[in-house]
């Protein structure tokens, strides 16, 4: 009796991999051995830079508030305590989009955590 070979699904599986292939240098777009490593090693890489694109993004935020900060005259880290002294929860990227688009509300922003930094000052002393 002949061997079976499941031959239409494992052509199907290797076209599979050589499509994900495409564009990829030499061999590695050619050959199933090497597109098959290529190509587990590109998923290893997008896997992990999905991650980090949310630190990414989050020091972005940080740098933006920083510098529109200072510009307000007061540093990014007392900015973030004084907001929690106040009680005022907002993420880093809304604070960033506000600092941007609508200057004036967060200059608002900036004085009512400047209060509360006098207040846990007040409370402190």
């Amino acid at each position: 009796m002949a061997r079976a070979t499941n031959s239409p699904a494992s052509r199907k599986r290797r076209k599979k991999v050589l499509k994900y292939a495409k564009g990829y240098f030499g061999n590695k777009s050619k050959l199933y051995r090497y597109a098959k490593d290529a190509v587990s090693h590109a998923w290893q890489y997008a896997y992990i830079d999905r991650k980090k694109k949310k630190a990414n993004m989050r020091g972005l935020w940080i740098v933006r508030l920083n510098a529109a900060c200072r510009g307000e005259g007061i540093t990014y880290s007392r900015f973030i305590e004084g907001l929690k002294e106040a009680n005022i929860t907002l993420d880093r990227r809304s604070l960033s989009e506000l600092a941007i688009a609508d200057p004036v509300a967060f200059t608002s922003l900036v004085k009512k955590a400047q209060d509360g930094l006098k207040a846990k000052a007040a409370k402190a002393a």
